[in-house]
């Protein structure tokens, strides 16, 4: 393979919650023993936004609350890769919010992880969308990811991680990879992440989560029963962990795509009839 770069140190304060989501990320690759010229990770605009230097697979800087319709191109263009979104609450769930819906909805094989810490860390800590009690407006509800999935039902993995739990969030990030690349669909997982220098939730965060994977009986098969057991801890002051919700929805690559096997980014236009209709529209662009 040709060498392209050398990857990165990570840029974060020390004690972020994001070194423990690369973590996770990079022993799940390796367990699951993903080629990194077989995986694309993209990212978004932020702290998060530069997980994909650090990994050494192929990479991609997303623009502002771009990542998913970027994420979503790569993965309709070559579905033998493994794609891997990743960003923070402030590009997923505000400027990137209405790509989240439709991501949902369109249940692409694309693995997309949020790194939660309620604020803009990079531009030193204004208020995300998920920011519970936010210093401009003390009566704004926060946005909630899992249950906005939740409520799409052409939605198929949903999870939440915490840093501070790294076992299991390294299990949802296996769960998530082997998800999507059994052609399931879209794996969601968000990650409670906190950032230790505008917005340090752990003390509060280790008080508040309570871990559906080990309760007895929780069925996350049931699109209902996840809801249900997730509106109840809210209402408790609670935040839900774990494996939320697993199941089975119609993927976008099944509607669009009739013959994997042969991806669109692999096409060779040599033998019909097409190959100097390419060059004349790169030439459009100053390209041979």
């Amino acid at each position: 393979m040709t060498e392209i770069y050398h990857t990165g140190d990570p840029i974060w304060c020390a004690g972020c919650g994001h070194f423990g989501v690369q973590g996770a990320l990079g022993h799940a690759l390796e367990q699951l023993a993903i080629p990194a010229h077989q995986t694309l990770i993209l990212a978004g605009i932020g702290c998060s936004g530069t997980v994909q230097n650090n990994l050494g697979t192929y990479g991609y800087h997303a623009m502002h609350g771009r990542v998913l319709p970027t994420a979503i191109g790569a993965a309709l263009a070559n579905p033998s890769l493994t794609i891997i979104a990743a960003g923070g609450d402030g590009d997923g769930y505000a400027i990137g919010a209405g790509h989240l819906v439709h991501s949902f909805r369109r249940n692409p094989n694309v693995v997309y992880i949020v790194m939660n810490n309620g604020t803009y860390g990079l531009t030193k800590g204004q208020d995300s969308p998920t920011k519970e009690h936010t210093h401009d407006h003390p009566g704004e509800a926060a946005l909630d990811a899992v249950s906005l999935g939740l409520s799409i039902f052409s939605s198929s993995f949903i999870a939440r991680g915490y840093t501070a739990r790294p076992a299991q969030l390294n299990a949802l990030m296996v769960q998530a990879l082997e998800h999507t690349r059994a052609r399931r669909g879209l794996a969601f997982v968000e990650v409670l992440s906190p950032c230790v220098t505008y917005n340090d939730t752990y003390p509060e965060w280790d008080a508040r989560v309570v871990d559906v994977d080990a309760q007895a009986g929780y069925d996350n098969r049931s699109r209902e029963t996840a809801m249900a057991t997730v509106m109840r801890n809210y209402r408790e002051g609670r935040i839900p962990i774990g494996l939320i919700y697993r199941g089975q929805a119609r993927t976008l690559e099944e509607i669009y795509l009739k013959d994997i096997s042969r991806p669109p980014a692999l096409t060779d236009f040599s033998g019909d009839g097409r190959k100097d209709q390419v060059r004349e529209i790169l030439s459009n662009y100053g390209l041979k």
